[in-house]
């Protein structure tokens, strides 16, 4: 095994699966810490989904380290640590501490963070990350429910994170090329924010940073490993996923982000005739409106365009239910509801489901009893269809990261199934 991921959330493993595959790399993505002793056949890479991103920061690296000791013991050369392009995460961790934890596990003192990925409008410059033409702090993610980003300089973020050094690596020492680069990275002691305005910046990050045991950051900087491990004579031809046999059934799109751009994808949806049901936190722990009602509105509609069920709302109405019912508790009762009705659903012979969220796609993945994911066609940048595997019968699934996919997302991801 070339490469041992470690995702911090569903969404995000398979985005950075995708990434791999369209390099040409057999990429085995897994849900949950592996069992001691677990093999992965013959992967080039495993990216192992974790649901870590927002519980304790020692919940957090308990779990990625033991995910990081499997992938070691199966044989993997490097690891990579993947969170979100838009670095979600509080004061507390959760990034620092898992990195600073990576670290230890590997006997290393220096590693980089990048969370760029320009195809997705996510840019990092003189240390700050940009969403679109706007500062990190200044987009919809400053209202995060769970992880409200509003400071833009990633040098100060993870330094409120961890004891390392965190210094900056500009853009004019990207562009000198990979020798400088790689020359600047080995100086460092501590982690590096690096700079990336542009997939060819990726793409000399990863031969710059080929020597490191860990690299951190989102997908986008993984663009460039799999032409360093097929320069380095270590990687063999791949045929990239271009088709899935999806299994046959009926469909549903269940959406549990609060984005600006899930509700985006929504919104377009309704307006062209989507049947959609929106259920609420305090619908759920009023007895308002139940799994099997849910069931049922789905089952109802399902003879046309694919049916969504959203609890998904703009950022004041999520204020206002976490006022109620704590932050916590409100993200719980709507991520075991979806759950459940993903879970009531297949046993009603539904087999594809559209998930948009890492918390909700989380769910309904332990609710379906998945345990392994199969990479197929993109739908858009970060977001492809996936064949599942585990108990039972095999569902397709795409798992959408809230932020990702252009506003017709759930109209014309259908498209891509036979």
């Amino acid at each position: 095994m070339l490469l041992g991921a470690i995702a911090d959330d569903l969404t995000g493993a398979t985005d950075l699966a995708l990434t791999l595959t369209r390099g040409g790399m057999k990429v085995l993505q897994v849900v949950g810490v592996p069992p001691s002793g677990a093999q992965f056949a013959d992967a080039d890479a495993v990216v192992v989904s974790l649901k870590s991103r927002t519980i304790p920061a020692s919940e957090a690296v308990a779990m990625s380290i033991t995910a990081g000791k499997a992938l070691l013991a199966a044989g993997a050369r490097q690891l990579f640590f993947k969170y979100c392009s838009t670095f979600d995460s509080t004061d507390a961790g959760n990034i620092g501490p898992v990195t600073d934890a990576l670290l230890a596990l590997l006997g290393e003192s220096r590693t980089l963070a990048c969370p760029a990925f320009p195809t997705n409008k996510r840019t990092v410059y003189k240390g700050h990350l940009f969403v679109g033409d706007v500062l990190l702090s200044d987009s919809p993610m400053r209202d995060h429910p769970l992880t409200p980003m509003r400071d833009a300089n990633l040098v100060r973020v993870l330094g409120r994170q961890t004891a390392r050094a965190v210094v900056l690596v500009e853009h004019g020492c990207v562009r000198a090329g990979t020798e400088a680069l790689r020359a600047r990275l080995e100086a460092v002691e501590g982690i590096a924010i690096v700079d990336a305005i542009s997939d060819a910046d990726l793409r000399t990050i990863a031969a710059a940073a080929s020597g490191f045991r860990l690299i951190t950051g989102g997908s986008g900087v993984a663009l460039g490993l799999p032409d360093v491990y097929a320069q380095a004579g270590l990687l063999r031809a791949a045929t990239p996923a271009n088709a899935m046999a999806a299994p046959q059934g009926r469909a549903a799109i269940l959406a549990g982000s609060c984005s600006a751009a899930t509700r985006r994808q929504i919104d377009l949806a309704r307006s062209r005739g989507t049947p959609a049901l929106q259920v609420e936190a305090a619908q759920i722990a009023q007895n308002q409106i139940t799994v099997s009602e849910a069931a049922d509105f789905v089952e109802r509609n399902s003879d046309g365009l694919v049916p969504l069920v959203y609890s998904s709302a703009d950022p004041e109405q999520v204020r206002a239910v976490q006022k109620t019912y704590g932050t916590t508790i409100a993200g719980e009762m709507i991520e075991k509801f979806m759950g459940q009705l993903a879970q009531t659903l297949a046993q009603r012979g539904f087999t594809r489901f559209l998930v948009a969220g890492g918390e909700t796609s989380g769910a309904v993945i332990q609710s379906l009893g998945v345990t392994a994911l199969q990479i197929g066609p993109e739908i858009d940048p970060g977001v492809p269809w996936t064949l599942s595997s585990g108990e039972g019968r095999s569902f397709a699934l795409a798992l959408k990261s809230g932020n990702f996919g252009a506003d017709d997302f759930f109209l014309k991801a259908w498209d891509l199934l036979q």
